[in-house]
């Protein structure tokens, strides 16, 4: 399963979110904050986490009875490098914008003086 794959679901992305932020951190803890947030079982968290897992988006260890998870960084950077070939394309007309933004709507920049 390539990257896209693996993060275009929703609930699967917010569980990276949760394991880049916080480190390692139990399943339980992560599995109840999505759980909340998109109303889904524990099973279906479980799955999810397996999808990580075995796609290398996440490592899992156990610790008694618990599983700890954390990040991998190694798929999002690949996906990173792999964007990095487009991000020209939107950071071009991005700053293009800005500069007809700027034009249209001058800006007072706090380490700038106003024009008098």
């Amino acid at each position: 399963m390539n990257a896209f794959d693996v993060l275009h679901d929703p609930v699967r992305r917010r569980l990276v979110e949760l394991l880049a932020e916080g480190g390692e951190q139990a399943a339980g803890d992560v599995g109840a904050v999505v759980q909340r947030e998109f109303g889904i079982s524990q099973p279906t968290v479980s799955q999810h986490l397996r999808v990580l897992r075995e796609s290398g988006f996440a490592h899992v260890r156990r610790a008694g009875t618990r599983r700890l998870y954390v990040v991998q960084p190694a798929p999002l950077r690949a996906l990173d490098e792999w964007l990095g070939r487009y991000r020209v394309l939107w950071e071009d007309r991005l700053d293009r914008l800005g500069d007809v933004l700027d034009e249209r709507h001058p800006r007072t920049h706090p380490h700038t003086r106003s024009p008098e």
